[in-house]
């Protein structure tokens, strides 16, 4: 899978430290307020945000309402995936859990709607440079 760089490397502001007068997600964070992204939740968050923002081409390529997006789209999936298994642990779902997770699959369907459900492919082709640094036969 492709490594997802945040908007910061993109600028080119790597070098440079982090503003303590902008947010956490503005200075590359994937998710507001967490403090420790080690659970399971969080990690799974993040894969899938990760997943997500690459079939939409990379940062490069999303918009700042894109980002949005993907940030609620990955929670519900993430949300969608523990309630599958819990599902599958009792081996049935009540009239309330499947309620709930019909009305969250159609959220996350009308979300992945809005920056299009297809896979967007990178631009690969070399540039004049990466041509220039290959060694010749």
């Amino acid at each position: 899978m492709e490594t997802v760089v945040s908007s910061f490397e993109i600028q080119g502001q790597v070098n440079r430290p982090r503003s303590r007068q902008r947010s956490r997600i503005t200075n590359g964070s994937l998710l507001p307020s967490i403090t420790d992204g080690r659970s399971a939740w969080v990690r799974r968050c993040k894969d899938v945000i990760e997943a997500i923002t690459s079939d939409l081409g990379g940062v490069a390529n999303c918009s700042t309402a894109e980002q949005s997006i993907v940030r609620r789209a990955s929670v519900l999936t993430v949300e969608l995936e523990m309630l599958e298994a819990r599902f599958a642990a009792v081996g049935q779902a009540s009239s309330i859990d499947l309620d709930l997770y019909q009305r969250t699959a159609g959220n996350l369907r009308r979300l992945l709607e809005a920056i299009g459900l297809q896979r967007r492919q990178l631009d690969r082709t070399p540039t004049l440079s990466d041509i220039l640094r290959e060694p010749l036969p």
